[in-house]
């Protein structure tokens, strides 16, 4: 008769970082779909979110000693798929959309209207804004990062994350609204 032995995610890490390699699987099996979404929002390519995603288990395994519980396996996992994505962007020279050269401006005021939209009309919406302003609404909004937090994973100013984002919100609100 076979026993089924319920491990806590703890549990499965520490497995884990001694190389038991159906621990590992288990938590990938845990963790891919979501780490997966993580990486399309950012690449909005198949192909690079999965060679992403395996990397970045890939590594996680690797430096498994490093993690010390100051956060949850999920976390530190999605910071790495998140500086994974980013990074491959940066190979790519895909950058933020330049400031200077952008039809908004710093002194316009945004009309902060609480209008309830329907989810698919926003997940079309963010997929047509531009790489720059997509990344900041989706590091921002979806993934909950802070400004601070995000000027230091795409290497800017927090001045310009926060710009950024509401320019990003301002678009993607005109994306919505237009038929």
């Amino acid at each position: 008769m076979k026993t089924n032995i319920l491990y806590t995610h703890k549990d499965l890490v520490e497995q884990s970082k001694s190389g038991d390699r159906n621990s590992q699987y288990r938590l990938y099996e845990l963790y891919v779909d979501a780490m997966y979404n993580v990486s399309m929002r950012i690449l909005n390519v198949k192909e690079d979110a999965e060679d992403i995603v395996q990397d970045s288990f890939v590594d996680a395994f690797k430096n498994l000693t490093s993690f010390r519980y100051e956060s949850t396996f999920g976390s530190w996992l999605k910071r790495i798929v998140i500086n994974k994505s980013i990074n491959h962007l940066k190979l790519k020279r895909i950058t933020l959309v330049p400031l200077d050269h952008h039809e908004y401006h710093l002194n316009e005021e945004i009309n902060d209207q609480v209008i309830a939209y329907d989810i698919n009309k926003i997940k079309t919406g963010i997929k047509k804004l531009p790489l720059g302003y997509r990344q900041i609404i989706n590091l921002y909004l979806i993934e909950g990062y802070d400004h601070i937090e995000i000027a230091e994973i795409l290497e800017i100013t927090v001045s310009t994350s926060k710009s950024q984002y509401h320019r990003a919100k301002k678009k993607l609100i005109k994306i919505i609204n237009t038929p």
